[in-house]
C-alpha cells in the first residue's frame, strides 16, 4: 500500500487525530480502528491485516489518497 505523504508509515492514532475523515473511510470497510485504545499500528498494516480482498484494499487506498489530494488542493486554494 502506498499512501501519500508517507502516511502509511504513521501510527493509526496519529492518522485519525490529524485526519478524522480517514477514520470514517476505514469504518465504511469495517476497520474499527477509530475506537482502538492502543492505536500504534501503522496505517498500511491496519488495512492489510483486516482480511479485505485486493479490490477492497485498493479501494481504501484510493479513497484515502483522494481525500489527501483534496485536502492538499484546499490548502492551495485557501
Amino acid at each position: 500500500m502506498e499512501f501519500k505523504n508517507g502516511l502509511g508509515d504513521t501510527a493509526i492514532q496519529n492518522v485519525i487525530a490529524s485526519n478524522p475523515e480517514i477514520g470514517e473511510i476505514l469504518n465504511r470497510y469495517e476497520i474499527g480502528c477509530v475506537t482502538c485504545k492502543v492505536g500504534i499500528c501503522l496505517l498500511k498494516d491496519v488495512v492489510s491485516i483486516h482480511g479485505l480482498s485486493q479490490e477492497q484494499e485498493a479501494a481504501v487506498e484510493k479513497e484515502i489518497n483522494d481525500y489527501l489530494d483534496a485536502k492538499a488542493e484546499n490548502r492551495r486554494v485557501a
